[in-house]
């Protein structure tokens, strides 16, 4: 899943290619990721960009005529080809959608999940879509501040590691990145957050911003072909089930966890796995 660091160095670079330029041409070839079936991708061709924001683990792409917003979700992810460049003999993942911009280049909108769950809508702001009007405050955002982790945290009977991943409360973590997070506060996955006293929630206010804004700095300039295999790379214990940790411990999988959640028992359990 692409998390608040990959989708900001995808704005950044479709920011840097695609403001001044205008819709030439769009396919839909999977009708189901279309959200506004009253205002189909094809309105917005003739439209000039003017703006690409990222909200959450969105992005909105602004023109004259509309508001196209992209929600990759569990598996979503965009190829760039540029106007001068050979379409490609296959595509990485299913390509659900394409767009493609006067003299610039074409992107394609693609998902590699076994369910359908990349969306777009054509909007005319972003807040339109739903998913996007209930976000919490973003940790990569200027205006964060520690009082934004207290007002997510304080009071909740909710594991630590399902409201990371909660958008209403804080944008842009998923199921990676939250394993970062508290690998690096040293916090159990499983602890409820009104459990937490005030030191262990200003490590984990720390560990938020230090986690993500430094993700943010390594995956910028980082090709958008290559951003899962660096995001992957860089992981210390997501995804590395077995392998040895920086503290000498063993990663292990989060008992009943989906989506291949770990941990360190040493670093975050006082070395005890959690009961299975």
């Amino acid at each position: 899943m692409p998390e608040s660091p990959e989708v900001d160095a995808l704005t950044g670079f479709l920011r840097d290619t695609l403001v001044g330029a205008r819709v030439a041409d769009t396919d839909l070839a999977e009708f189901r990721a279309l959200k506004t079936r009253t205002r189909p991708l094809e309105t917005l061709v003739g439209t000039t960009v003017s703006a690409v924001e990222r909200h959450g683990k969105h992005i909105a792409v602004h023109t004259d005529g509309g508001v196209l917003v992209v929600s990759f979700g569990r598996a979503g992810w965009a190829t760039w080809r540029g106007a001068a460049e050979e379409v490609p003999a296959e595509s990485p993942a299913p390509v659900i959608a394409t767009i493609g911009f006067a003299g610039r280049g074409v992107v394609g909108l693609t998902d590699a999940g076994d369910w359908l769950s990349l969306g777009v809508s054509v909007v005319d702001a972003p807040a339109d879509v739903a998913a996007i009007a209930k976000l919490g405050p973003d940790p990569l955002a200027a205006s964060w501040t520690a009082d934004d982790l207290e007002r997510a945290v304080v009071g909740r009977r909710k594991q630590l590691k399902a409201l990371l991943q909660e958008q209403e409360s804080i944008a842009g973590i998923g199921n990676a990145y939250s394993d970062e997070i508290l690998y690096d506060a040293g916090l159990s996955p499983v602890v409820h957050a009104a459990a937490l006293d005030e030191d262990e929630r200003a490590r984990l206010a720390a560990s938020v911003v230090g986690v993500l804004r430094g993700a943010q700095a390594a995956r910028s300039g980082v090709p958008i072909a290559e951003q899962k295999a660096a995001k992957v790379a860089s992981m210390r214990v997501h995804g590395r089930t077995g392998e040895p940790c920086g503290t000498a411990g063993t990663v292990l999988d989060v008992p009943g966890s989906k989506g291949r959640a770990q941990y360190c028992p040493e670093r975050q359990t006082g070395g005890v796995p959690l009961p299975e």
